[in-house]
């Protein structure tokens, strides 16, 4: 039997992060007897195809998960990401889903769920130190 040795990262390859994502899906496909998993995203770009906004995330057993969104610094204020998030909702209920769930930092963007319906439903205080990562869920 070969020996075990641990060895930890900074810089992880690619594929072998997907590697590790492929078997906990798998794990969670049997554990909850759902194997509909599917990537939900969607893009603005600009008139170069470069991303000017941009959301990210998946649906799977009647929820959708949102893990990124982000709009560049230039484009803010103008609505964008409330048409992205309006765009992922739309298309999780199409999927069949029933519930959205996000987390963010207070830094970032929790007032921006609160305006668009979503409940705090857990708050870490001091996570990062000196902010709140706050945790939301809206039914769809």
């Amino acid at each position: 039997m070969p020996t075990n040795h641990i060895q930890v990262e900074d810089h992880p390859a690619h594929e072998d992060i997907e590697f590790l994502e492929a078997r906990i899906i798998e794990h969670n496909y049997a554990g909850a007897g759902a194997d509909d998993g599917r990537g939900l995203a969607a893009f603005i770009r600009d008139d170069d195809h470069r991303i000017v906004a941009g959301i990210a995330g998946y649906t799977w057993a009647r929820l959708a998960e949102i893990e990124f969104l982000w709009v560049s610094e230039d484009a803010r204020s103008q609505g964008l990401g409330s048409q992205l998030l309006a765009a992922v909702e739309d298309e999780a209920r199409a999927r069949g889903c029933a519930l959205m769930i996000v987390s963010t930092y207070s830094f970032q963007a929790p007032d921006f769920y609160l305006r668009h319906g979503y409940d705090v439903i857990a708050e870490l205080p001091d996570c990062p130190p000196g902010h709140t990562n706050y945790y939301f869920k809206k039914p769809l």
